[in-house]
């Protein structure tokens, strides 16, 4: 499971011209309908992409800060906590070269850093955004992410804080995605703690195992993860490439600052409304935490 780091600051996404390179089909009807709300599939056409043949994802490893690289073993529990998940005993490149027999999970996080796959991560969202844009404006923040998978590896249950496109590039798996909008699986105080940055200490409940939708993604599929919908992976029996786009909105923004000032309070005793139960509070919360934050910017302090 990847590190979900959710308090960024938002970064606007470069406006560029219209390219001409299509990796991505989608139903425009069922996007615009399904968006942030429902997991769709989408088909893409990286399958044969050179960068992710396993010579330049190792090229790319070799290159990534190792901060930025996250790997262990792959045979997991669905609830396995994050403080005592098991190592693998291997180097990076040797996990990387050896992925097939070594049964470990790996991401590489934040790939845009890269100019190649940070242009094709902008191809690919070039091809949403006059979507995204009518639903959730001020697509911002693109990040990219490559998930290395030794067969049979399990990615534990855990949920994300950004818009989630997940391209199946080799290999399959499957993923059990829950309703992130259902009390029973996520509650109000799941997500106060969550944006309060205990990302990685989710447990999934025996009495919400069938309450998800089971996908099963093969090679140039794609499957769409609403914005904190918990989730977890189990890989097939071959080796698994997986291309993950995420961007941010500013309604997330808006989101994390209210949950996150929800936790405190709840933290100092207190009983917080629900997000949107009550705007008027919602928006003086937020407002206010972007007033603090300007005045520390002015007073040449780090953000709060």
């Amino acid at each position: 499971m990847r590190t979900a780091t959710v308090a960024p600051k938002p970064s606007s996404l470069l406006v560029r011209p219209s390219t001409p390179s299509t990796f991505l089909t989608f139903e425009p009807a069922e996007f615009q309908s399904k968006f942030n709300r429902i997991p769709f599939l989408i088909k893409h056409s990286l399958s044969d992409h050179p960068l992710f043949a396993i010579d330049r994802l190792l090229e790319l490893a070799r290159k990534q800060p190792r901060e930025l690289i996250e790997y262990n073993a792959g045979e997991l529990d669905v609830n396995q906590s994050p403080d005592d998940t098991p190592l693998n005993g291997l180097s990076v490149e040797e996990t990387v070269r050896r992925i097939r027999e070594c049964k470990s999970w790996m991401v590489l996080k934040h790939v845009q850093h890269d100019p190649e796959y940070r242009e094709l991560l902008l191809a690919c969202l070039d091809q949403m955004r006059p979507l995204t844009e009518r639903i959730a404006p001020g697509m911002c923040h693109p990040q990219a992410f490559i998930f290395l998978t030794s067969p049979g590896s399990v990615t534990p249950y855990h949920m994300d804080p950004e818009h989630n496109f997940l391209l199946q590039v080799r290999g399959s798996k499957t993923i059990h995605l829950f309703d992130g909008r259902d009390r029973r699986i996520v509650s109000e105080q799941d997500l106060e703690v969550f944006y309060g940055g205990n990302t990685r200490h989710m447990k999934l409940a025996d009495e919400n195992r069938e309450r998800c939708w089971v996908f099963q993604l093969k090679s140039g599929s794609g499957l769409h993860f609403p914005v904190c919908y918990p989730h977890y992976v189990t890989n097939s029996d071959e080796v698994s490439v997986s291309f993950s786009i995420t961007f941010r909105t500013p309604d997330l923004e808006r989101r994390r600052v209210v949950y996150e000032a929800n936790h405190h309070q709840r933290l100092a005793g207190g009983t917080p409304p629900a997000f949107g139960e009550r705007p008027w509070r919602d928006g003086f919360i937020f407002h206010g935490h972007r007033i603090r934050r300007k005045l520390s910017r002015l007073l040449g302090r780090k953000d709060s």
